[in-house]
């Protein structure tokens, strides 16, 4: 649990509730508090700050609201985590988008080789193709598991795929440096994850998932079918026209 350093309330401005507010915010910006990270209590922060714990209640149900905490009924109050962000109106590497927010990326390589594709997958490639290269990565920000990439290749634009190591670049960096996206199509759908896969993305019981499905074409051919699943708590597409 987060610690209450001491002391708080003389350094802070604004009627009391807001006093509450402002020391959490600087608590959270500051790195002292982590996401998901449990704050101390109602009870724990009235008599820090020598408030009513209403007062204080106060403070944590407007901060809840604001989803910059989370509270769990018989549990405590958690630093929400935050919802990560892609756009779905262009194709960008994950990896370039994360450092762009200042943070850093890693991907762990779960899958990585090449399989006869079953019938669902075989029909997204329009061609018959004996085998395809299948490769599934986990994501993360900062530590924090953010996508489940699952995605499978056509063989013939791309014969060197296995030959790459995804932990030092994205499989959509080495794609697009070797052939040009010619066509995208996408759809995205809430979806549950299987248990598996919800283990791989440190989901809760119950949480769907944001799923981006998308191919793409290069060459007159379809390129690579994708499936990258998102946790739906932490998750969001955004894009403009």
């Amino acid at each position: 649990m987060a610690s209450l350093p001491k002391p708080a309330r003389a350094f802070l401005q604004g009627p009391p509730y807001a006093q509450v507010k402002e020391y959490v915010l600087k608590q959270i910006q500051s790195g002292a508090w982590l996401e998901g990270e449990m704050i101390p209590s109602e009870h724990q922060l009235a008599e820090q700050f020598g408030l009513s714990r209403m007062t204080v209640n106060r403070a944590l149900r407007e901060l809840t609201a604001d989803q910059i905490l989370h509270r769990v009924q018989g549990t405590g109050t958690f630093v929400a985590l935050r919802k990560y962000e892609s756009t779905v109106v262009e194709i960008r590497s994950l990896s370039q988008d994360i450092a762009e927010r200042g943070h850093a990326h890693r991907a762990a390589v779960v899958v990585h080789r090449k399989e006869r594709p079953a019938d669902t997958v075989h029909g997204l490639f329009e061609r018959k193709h004996a085998s395809l290269f299948h490769s599934v990565l986990v994501h993360y920000e900062n530590g924090t598991p953010i996508q489940l990439e699952d995605r499978f290749v056509n063989p013939e634009l791309f014969p060197h795929y296995l030959d790459q190591d995804f932990t030092q670049l994205t499989p959509n960096e080495y794609l697009t440096r070797v052939a040009p996206i010619e066509r995208v199509e996408f759809r995205i759908e809430a979806l549950m994850p299987d248990s598996e896969n919800a283990t791989r993305l440190a989901m809760a019981p119950g949480e769907p998932c944001l799923v981006l499905n998308r191919r793409t074409w290069s060459f007159g051919q379809v390129a690579s079918a994708t499936a990258l699943w998102h946790p739906g708590s932490r998750y969001r597409f955004s894009g403009s026209f």
